[in-house]
């Protein structure tokens, strides 16, 4: 079977496609046939070597895909064959407290970028049945991570105000999600077409952040003289970081 991976060093030059044996499952594995994947930004950070971590070659790059379940080991009881399944990113992590070494899909452990995967079934859920295979592609990761900072972490309420910085695809995912619980959200970004696209998608206000550098007093006066509840920062050099916040009310 072929793959897409990253052999003999870093870069876009060798992000090859190569052959390799189609896997058969082990114990409580199954195999899929990949019918989509999505690209995020960690994905193309480690083509290129530019990762804060690097990890052994070759790689098959890309955590997040959806498949058909075509093989199922002794043992498997969460799928069958004719499935349609989604890997998760962190393939062993499945609750407590996070463990550094658990194996990542196009990281630690080869990713989804491939024509056949091999999956623990405790690394696999059911893809939603209304979305197409594009579409249930883009859940794992930048969706799951965005449902759980905002909702289980940060306790999103209706009536709260969410700053969004930015319109990838975690972003994205707050912007609908905030839209859902009936939270008002400010959404950031350097092009007046993507706020177009954000204020479709629910954005109760929009700010440019090239015609308006210095924004933390407009975001102020737009949600009536007080801080926000809580803020999707994306530009941090260590990722993702969704705050709940304290209003603060200006004195004066």
């Amino acid at each position: 079977m072929r793959a897409m991976a990253i052999v003999g060093a870093f870069g876009l030059d060798h992000l090859k496609l190569i052959d390799r044996p189609m896997p058969e499952p082990r114990h409580s594995e199954v195999v899929i046939r990949v019918a989509a994947v999505s690209l995020n930004y960690r994905d193309m950070d480690m083509v290129l070597g530019t990762y804060p971590f690097k990890f052994p070659l070759p790689l098959v790059p890309t955590s997040d895909g959806v498949g058909e379940v075509v093989a199922v080991g002794e043992g498997v009881t969460r799928a069958k064959v004719g499935d349609r399944v989604l890997g998760t990113f962190h393939q062993s992590w499945i609750a407590g407290r996070y463990e550094e070494d658990t194996p990542q899909l196009g990281g630690s452990a080869d990713g989804m970028l491939a024509e056949y995967v091999r999956l623990d079934q405790q690394g696999i859920v059911h893809a939603p049945a209304n979305l197409t295979d594009e579409e249930a592609a883009t859940l794992p990761c930048a969706a799951l991570t965005s449902w759980h900072s905002l909702v289980t972490e940060s306790r999103l309420e209706a009536g709260d105000t969410v700053l969004i910085q930015g319109t990838g695809g975690v972003s994205l995912f707050g912007l609908q999600f905030s839209a859902m619980f009936g939270a008002r959200t400010i959404v950031t970004s350097s092009s007046d077409a993507k706020l177009e696209r954000a204020k479709s998608l629910g954005a109760t206000h929009t700010i440019n952040y090239v015609k308006t550098p210095v924004w933390h007093p407009e975001v102020r006066a737009l949600n009536g003289g007080r801080g926000v509840d809580h803020v999707i920062e994306v530009g941090g050099p260590r990722g993702i970081v969704v705050m709940r916040v304290d209003p603060v009310i200006p004195r004066g």
